[in-house]
Formats: C-alpha cells, sequence, structure tokens
C-alpha cells in the first residue's frame, strides 16, 4: 500500500515548508531539508513523487534499491535523484546528509501540467532517473529552500512563484516534454527568475515597466513577457499588482497610516487604483479589510 515518503523518514527535517508557508503556496509540493546522520530507510512503495538533491560538497557513498534492484553509487553536488509515485525505492547512507527532498502528488502534477503548460503526462509522468546532475533544478531547490529559511521575502506570491519556476523546469527536462519555449526555458535559468523576482521586491513601490523587469532578465520584452507567463502563471503586470496587494495587505493593518500613503508606498498611481486592485485581489476595499481588522 503506498504512502507517503515523510512517514519514514528516520530523522526530523531542519526545514519543513508545511510549517510554513500557508495551504495555497504549498498545494503542488513540498519541501524538506536534512541534514541527518548516517541511516536506512526501507525499500517502500510511495504515492508521491520524490525529488531528492544533494547539497553535500564532498562526494559521499549512497546505496539504493529501487524495484529490486541495488545500486551503490557515489552521490556528487547537484547530483538529482527522481523516484517516481509507485516505484519501490529504499536507502542507505554511510554520512552525515545534507540534501533537499521535493515531494509531489501525482494528480497535482497532471492539473498543473495541463492546465499551465499544455502538456499531457503519461502514467508515469516523470522519467524514473536514478541519478543525474542538474545545477540549474538544484539552484530552483536552493532559492525555495533559502525562502524559507530567511523569511525575507515574507510573501506567499514570491514563494509559490519559485515554486512554479522549480516544478515547471522540472517537467521541461523530465517530464513529457512541450514542443513551445523549451530550449528557451532551459536558457533562462531559476537564477534568472530571482533576479526579477528580486527586482520587483526591492522596487513595487516605484514606478516599473515591463521593459525594466526584461532588462533584468536580460531578454526583449515580447520573449520576456511570453515566457514569465509560461513559468508563473500571471502576466509581468498581474504578478507586479498581487505582490503589491499583498504588500499593502500588510500595511492595512496599521491603523495609524493613512490608505493614501499606503497606496504610494505600494507604487499604486493613486487612492482609487490601489482600492480597485486591492477589491479585485481579496474581495474587499482597503477600508473593509481596516474595519474588520
Amino acid at each position: 500500500m503506498p504512502r507517503r515518503y515523510q512517514d519514514i523518514y528516520p530523522s526530523e527535517p531542519l526545514v519543513r515548508s508545511e510549517d510554513i508557508v500557508r495551504p495555497r503556496a504549498a498545494d503542488l509540493l513540498t519541501l524538506e531539508f536534512f541534514e541527518a546522520p548516517a541511516a536506512r530507510m526501507p525499500a517502500e512503495v510511495y504515492d508521491q513523487h520524490h525529488i531528492l538533491i544533494n547539497l553535500r560538497n564532498e562526494p559521499q557513498r549512497l546505496e539504493n534499491w529501487r524495484d529490486g534492484e541495488h545500486r551503490d553509487f557515489t552521490y556528487r553536488r547537484n547530483e538529482i535523484v527522481v523516484t517516481p509515485a509507485g516505484v519501490e525505492s529504499g536507502w542507505l547512507w554511510h554520512v552525515t546528509s545534507k540534501v533537499i527532498v521535493i515531494t509531489i502528488l501525482p494528480n497535482e502534477l497532471e492539473r498543473f501540467a495541463e492546465r499551465e503548460l499544455g502538456m499531457l503526462l503519461t502514467d508515469r509522468q516523470l522519467k524514473d532517473l536514478p541519478q543525474f546532475e542538474d545545477a540549474d533544478i538544484t539552484a530552483a531547490a536552493e532559492l525555495l529552500l533559502d525562502a524559507l529559511q530567511s523569511r525575507e521575502l515574507g510573501s506567499e506570491v514570491m514563494y509559490e512563484s519559485l515554486a512554479r519556476v522549480f516544478t515547471v523546469k522540472l517537467l521541461q527536462r523530465y517530464g513529457e516534454e512541450a514542443a513551445e519555449d523549451i530550449a528557451f526555458s532551459k536558457a533562462f535559468t531559476a537564477r534568472h527568475y530571482k533576479r526579477v523576482l528580486d527586482f520587483i521586491a526591492d522596487n513595487y513601490g516605484r514606478s516599473i515597466t515591463i521593459e525594466d523587469m526584461a532588462r533584468e532578465a536580460g531578454l526583449s520584452e515580447s520573449h520576456f513577457s511570453r515566457l514569465f507567463k509560461r513559468t508563473i502563471g500571471d502576466s509581468p503586470y498581474q504578478f507586479l499588482m498581487r505582490y503589491r496587494v499583498e504588500r499593502a495587505e500588510e500595511m492595512v493593518a496599521d491603523t495609524a497610516r493613512p490608505l493614501s500613503e499606503i497606496a504610494l508606498a505600494c507604487g499604486f498611481s493613486d487612492q482609487a487604483h490601489f482600492t480597485r486592485l486591492f477589491k479585485q485581489f481579496t474581495g474587499e476595499t482597503p477600508s473593509q479589510r481596516r474595519k474588520r481588522i
């Protein structure tokens, strides 16, 4: 009977996304980070896909039992193991690990791939890859981990966007490939996305154009807009507005701060623009939110 990969971890994770991120951002995937002493996980069949991403700088010996086949190998920095749901897998590691474990439910991945990317996945969904190197996938996972550990972003919008970057790249490389934008998307790395998201976080209070964001990414406006929408799910403009509204939600709780001041601090052209966008994204006006608080 398949069960969750998390059910038999031999130790508690140092970081767990479920403890920090509200459910909407964690629907697609969960992330845990371990620095666990040498231990064994018995062979089990799981109902999730699980992706192990090695952050340990020094090579380590690792053993894996996979559908009855035993592998004894050296695990290096940036190497990843993808185990699709339904594949029996067990582990033995001989030194302290430093690993990110990401788990994804197949039905969630299927809906995401079809709705957001126009990809129809096979029953296996992800390629069964016992060991491979991918620095970009590792970087995307590390950005998720950094967001959880620092909490400096303080934003569900930003975390969900980074989760989408990871998932899109995972599907483009190891799922059923969609024809459009594959080579181009591979060239636009997780670090590129993070640079654009950081630019928005640092400058949301002033005027930002699509050209500004495209320049930060080193792309033309048309290519940037298409690729951003394909990966993040929102257009660059929609994402910027969503981010501004979320920042405004935090400020509205300060009842001593005038709403007109909040509108300008968050980059809205005037209070009417602020009110209209705030209601569009939250279902209530800033005044209604403040009264409810």
